[in-house]
């Protein structure tokens, strides 16, 4: 008979998979008050793949709890929100002084408050967006894809243009700056969970994956500074598709007594 108050192995595994990402997110620091931009750039990114397969791993194993979410949301704060913010203020925020680590602490509090506002949804009985695919406002490792992106163009083209490094920080403060406002914002993104790929069109998504895969291993950075810049330009899709959703849903509820 088990005892009483254990804990089942499959409740362990995808606690131990959200707990590399936040080792991998705490090492992209470490390797950026080394110098070494590339690797901590690959650290975050590593932290975002263990982050979208914990979730995955908890569901087929029935290991969802409350601990799990609660356990996830700090490992995020950690891994795409403290993490890049010190990440790019070693690399390109500290030269504008004290505005750089304003900056730099505007990324991280917007991450804590995303996952914030998220924890409070877990409870929430109705949740409309959810229903329709959306969620609200950028989630974290998208956000810290897109405040690192001018890393990841830099790492791709091995070094920025030659200039003055106060407007490569002043650049880089308006994409992070940029970031966390999205983190923070109300806007309708889609939910990648939520997204159904039509049966006639399989083959063409795994080929789509395959060339993916295929530029990512050959060229990394360039291939994360097109997925971001893509990323961004759907979110105003997104909000289109929310509202011709909502308003069709508008149109075919019945009327209010």
């Amino acid at each position: 008979m088990a005892h009483l108050g254990a804990v089942p192995f499959r409740m362990l595994v995808p606690n131990a998979i959200t707990m590399m990402a936040l080792a991998a997110g705490a090492t992209g620091v470490r390797f950026a008050l080394g110098g070494e931009f590339g690797k901590a750039a690959a650290a975050i990114v590593i932290a975002g793949v263990l982050d979208g397969i914990d979730g995955r791993v908890a569901r087929l194993l029935r290991g969802t709890s409350r601990f799990g979410a609660e356990l996830d949301s700090l490992s995020d704060v950690t891994a795409f929100g403290i993490a890049p913010a010190l990440i790019l203020y070693l690399w390109a925020l500290q030269d504008l002084g004290r505005f750089g680590w304003a900056v730099a602490l505007a990324l991280a509090i917007a991450c804590a408050l995303r996952l914030a506002r998220f924890n409070a949804a877990l409870d929430a009985e109705d949740a409309p967006r959810k229903r329709l695919g959306f969620l609200t406002g950028v989630p974290a490792p998208a956000g810290a894809g897109l405040a690192l992106s001018p890393l990841f163009l830099s790492l791709a083209l091995d070094g920025l243009p030659a200039g003055a490094p106060e407007i490569r920080a002043g650049a880089v403060a308006v994409v992070t700056l940029g970031s966390a406002f999205l983190m923070v914002s109300t806007l309708p993104t889609w939910s990648l969970s939520a997204l159904k790929v039509p049966r006639s069109a399989r083959l063409v998504a795994l080929l789509g994956v395959g060339i993916f895969a295929g530029f990512l291993a050959q060229a990394p950075w360039a291939t994360l500074t097109v997925l971001s810049g893509l990323y961004a330009l759907s979110i105003p899709f997104a909000l289109a598709s929310f509202r011709r959703r909502t308003s069709r849903g508008a149109a075919g509820a019945p009327p209010a007594p």
